[in-house]
């Protein structure tokens, strides 16, 4: 038998209509980068991505470092610099990855943030029929007043509470998810403070010898090392000028440091010249800028007179070689010693440089070689003097700290002889010219710095720490409590009373939720030890 389609041409089904797969494609893609297992993954990259950052030196920080790196390296840098290893947290892979965990993280938590204030803006749920199915269930006298009574008892211990005839649903433990959402949002605020502070952030350090002729300018090649972001320009930088006045510190016996504080002159273009002092805990606060206080250390301050009897005064911070009695390198040298003040020549082997260890305390005999106390009690100054051509006209970049060895194993510069000199002393060497030890002037090592993300860092990472302790202590659980009529059988001990059916279950894992549940029904019930045990707990959670 055939069957004929008789309905109207306008009754014919619809065609299908075929997905569009590349909008299946974005929407899959999403949820996948939205999901909370994506988030943990990119945040364990990133930790990991993070690594080579503080491994291998990075241009921003020490450009030294790197370019000794590819001399002490040269196969391996290379390749790793094309990777932008030394420049790891402005790579494009660090990058990639950063964009990705703050764009997971806001899919993430969008939707829950959005279900979250529809669950506080709703109320409880209706109890469910058959509560006797719920993991706590028990049975109990009414008490006067029915319903209202059982949720006034549920109020005075903060649950939310929902009366519907004879039946109150009451639940309670919001703050978890509450933490879980101000965790995972100050974990976002975090990457946002970090991106501010790398982006508009700038720092540099800087050695400033103590004395009126060495003031620092807060300008880009005043620097040691600088630093700036993307986002900053040189002349960007306030504006303000720092002189050391003095610097005083203080030791125990076994020569802890116990006291640092350093007394600057502060000028700046909109405001007077000022004296500030600051130490190590507490930075100097200026114009869109800290000063921190970094270390110290002593400048000998050396006088060469050469042999036309003109005389020049060095004042060169020695670095201190990290030993607890703050023994100290350095180098002071003479380029311009030994001209003919006549014709203004000089031979080009007729350069001084003096390399030296500074003691602030000296041992009473020898080897002069370490410091027995940070301050100055013995000072002594163990010099080695060197003449010839420094390489300082040739324009080949070298250390100011450090003679330049290549000169030395080329033989263009010698080594004429030692002396150890104590304050005030004075050493003739084999030409007739003189080195005296005048005296030492102190140094700091300062960090100047702006990181405009610092606060909010401050601030994001505080909330974090909340919503985590809420995330771990807060236990979501729900209450039901339903009047019912007694069991009207004769001789039944509740015969002619109602009954209150009571139920609950946890929301989350919570261990303790049977012993609650015990209290919750005592305090129902009338036990005043009990309700006193239950307020306690509850208000302690």
């Amino acid at each position: 038998m055939t069957v004929v389609d008789d309905r109207p041409e306008a009754e014919a089904p619809a065609p299908r209509r075929r997905p569009n797969r590349v909008l299946a494609l974005l929407r899959n893609s999403w949820r996948q980068l939205t999901s909370m297992r994506t988030a943990l993954i990119l945040l364990f990259l990133l930790a990991v991505a993070a690594i080579p950052g503080s491994v291998l030196p990075q241009r921003g920080i020490s450009p030294e470092k790197v370019n000794q790196y590819f001399v002490d390296h040269p196969d391996w840098a290379p390749r790793l610099d094309r990777i932008g290893a030394f420049e790891v947290f402005g790579s494009v892979w660090f990058s990639a990855i950063y964009l990705l965990l703050f764009t997971s993280l806001i899919g993430c938590i969008t939707p829950r943030l959005r279900d979250h204030v529809r669950a506080l803006r709703s109320r409880p749920p209706v109890a469910p029929k058959r509560l006797a199915r719920l993991p706590q269930h028990t049975v109990l006298p009414a008490p006067a007043g029915g319903a209202e009574a059982v949720a006034e008892v549920l109020r005075k211990r903060r649950w939310r509470v929902e009366v519907r005839g004879d039946e109150v649903s009451a639940e309670k433990g919001y703050l978890k998810e509450t933490g879980n959402l101000l965790f995972h949002t100050s974990l976002i605020a975090v990457l946002i403070g970090v991106a501010l502070g790398s982006w508009y952030g700038w720092s540099g350090n800087r050695l400033l010898v103590a004395g009126a002729d060495n003031a620092f300018c807060n300008t880009r090649q005043q620097y040691a090392e600088a630093k700036l972001g993307p986002r900053v320009d040189s002349a960007d930088l306030p504006r303000f000028c720092l002189r050391l006045d003095d610097f005083q510190a203080r030791f125990l016996d076994s020569g802890q440091p116990e006291f640092f504080n350093a007394t600057v002159t502060v000028d700046g273009p909109d405001e007077p010249t000022r004296r500030a002092d600051f130490s190590v805990n507490s930075p100097l606060r200026l114009n869109d800028a800290s000063v921190y206080l970094l270390g110290h250390g002593y400048a000998p301050v050396i006088r060469y007179t050469d042999r036309f009897g003109r005389s020049q005064t060095s004042t060169t911070p020695f670095l201190t070689t990290g030993d607890m009695g703050l023994t100290s390198e350095g180098l002071a040298a003479f380029p311009d010693a030994n001209v003919d003040p006549k014709t203004g020549q000089r031979a080009p082997d007729q350069q001084m440089a003096f390399t030296g260890i500074y003691l602030p305390t000296a041992p009473q005999q020898a080897p002069f070689v370490r410091s027995e106390y940070p301050t100055e009690r013995n000072p002594t100054l163990n010099l080695v003097a060197y003449r010839g051509n420094l390489g300082l006209d040739a324009g080949i970049p070298g250390s100011v700290y450090q003679l330049d060895q290549r000169q030395v194993r080329a033989g263009k510069v010698k080594e004429v002889g030692t002396k150890l000199l104590r304050k005030g002393e004075s050493w003739t060497l084999d030409d007739g010219t003189t080195v005296e030890f005048l005296g030492t002037e102190r140094y700091v090592t300062l960090s100047v710095r702006h990181d405009p993300g610092s606060t909010p860092l401050l601030v994001s990472c505080g909330t974090l720490l909340i919503g985590l302790m809420g995330s771990l202590f807060g236990k979501r659980r729900r209450v039901f409590f339903r009047v019912v009529p007694a069991d009207p059988t004769e001789g039944s001990p509740t015969s002619g009373s109602s009954l209150v059916e009571a139920g609950g279950l946890p929301r989350t894992d919570y261990p303790g939720f049977a012993d609650e549940f015990a209290q919750l029904v005592a305090a129902v019930r009338g036990d005043e030890r009990a309700a006193g045990r239950a307020g306690a707990r509850e208000g302690a959670e």
